[in-house]
């Protein structure tokens, strides 16, 4: 500002011939300038198209149930086990189904395109059947694969032994209120952490019978519901909470009275939060919108758009070694942006529900399996129970 201000005083007592050749030079520098943001804009589309068409994916495998009443079986959580080689499903059916990788992807070897149609009773390996409808599952860290942790609609967190399929660990502390969302952290001794529709996120210990609390936060004023809780996966001492006030909260879990970041940018309920990375997290809400932040500085960086999400729990995930973002939408298809690109980079959509009567369905559950560069996998749910599985390949 200051060197235009001092080139305009210089320029007012120059005589005719110096001032036209100032202006001429004026001219083209302003010219340059142009050229210069054009480059720069060519650059960008060239960073944004390749992004685009960066990935083929491919849908690999169907999923779906022969029986009556399959409609009631919305799929709310996918999760894959820490080992990358099954996955866990959980919703309104009042069960949790397994499914071991390698029979959903059988046919992958023979390196064709076609797609594969499997019924849930042939393609899940066991089953446990649960006392509530499921809104989260999350394997527990250090137990090999064995602990499934879940949260249901009557207000409990319990733990399943997978290999005696029984519960073994049961917590009711939010009083009959929905839990949300269920996670564990990654630090020697694990902590547990749940958020429910009656306004808090509570920290407890999975050794003690129960699970003793070792911290309660109630994000909003007006303790609207929590949404959704996160511990950082990559370390540190970070849980994200994504809230109904519209706001998402990230608290140290050292000093939890009050959050070291508050991101509010949706117009709605927040109802996911993750991490991408150790300085950033993405949120997902029901205005339709994905957000990412910087969480040094408390600010957003992108904002994406392009799937439909306005009342329902669409699921959110994240591809951390590829920075791709997966969720549903209620337009019954999956969407995959590249964190670079507002954008989506591919969208695919679920067959539309046609029982009479009943509204189109929706994708309701999302996850990445979370290994590889060049390839990846990502398992999606529908609110007809149909569990779909696609590949993507690097170009």
């Amino acid at each position: 500002m200051n060197g235009k201000y001092m080139k305009n005083f210089s320029t007012k007592f120059l005589p005719p011939s110096q001032e036209e050749q100032t202006q001429e030079r004026k001219g083209e520098e302003k010219e340059s300038r142009e050229e210069d943001n054009q480059e720069e804009e060519d650059e960008d589309d060239d960073e944004e198209e390749r992004a685009r068409c960066e990935w083929d994916f491919n849908l690999s495998t169907i999923v779906s149930s022969d029986t009556a009443g399959a409609g009631t079986d919305t799929l709310g959580v996918i999760e894959f086990d820490p080992s990358d080689s099954f996955v866990a499903t959980g919703g309104i059916a009042r069960k949790i189904r397994f499914y071991s990788l390698s029979s959903l992807l059988a046919h992958e070897s023979s390196n064709n395109n076609s797609t594969t149609s499997l019924d849930h009773a042939g393609a899940c390996d066991f089953c446990i059947c649960t006392p509530a409808k499921l809104s989260s599952l999350k394997w527990k860290p250090g137990s090999d694969g064995r602990i499934l942790g879940s949260g249901d609609y009557d207000g409990v967190v319990m733990e399943y032994d997978l290999e005696r399929r029984i519960p073994v660990f049961e917590r009711d502390e939010h009083g009959g209120r929905r839990v949300w969302s269920v996670d564990y952290s990654r630090w020697d001794p694990v902590m547990g952490a749940s958020g429910s529709d009656d306004g808090t996120m509570q920290m407890w210990d999975p050794r003690c019978e129960g699970g003793k609390c070792v911290a309660t936060v109630q994000p909003s004023a007006r303790r609207s519901p929590v949404c959704c809780v996160e511990f950082n996966p990559v370390g540190g001492a970070l849980v994200a909470v994504g809230c109904a006030d519209r706001r998402a909260y990230v608290y140290d879990i050292r000093k939890m009275v009050d959050p070291v970041v508050v991101f509010d940018g949706h117009d709605k309920t927040v109802t996911y939060v993750r991490f991408l990375d150790a300085h950033t997290m993405v949120s997902a809400g029901t205005d339709g919108c994905l957000n990412t932040w910087s969480i040094n500085e408390a600010r957003v960086i992108r904002t994406y758009k392009g799937h439909v999400n306005n009342r329902s729990f669409v699921g959110l995930s994240v591809w951390r070694n590829g920075g791709l973002l997966g969720c549903g939408s209620e337009s019954n298809e999956v969407f995959v942006y590249d964190r670079r690109w507002s954008e989506p980079i591919w969208v695919h959509g679920f067959e539309p529900v046609t029982r009479s009567g009943c509204d189109q369905g929706f994708v309701s559950s999302v996850c990445w399996r979370q290994i590889e560069e060049d390839r990846c996998t990502l398992v999606a749910g529908g609110s007809d129970g149909v569990l779909q599985v696609f590949v993507g390949k690097r170009k």
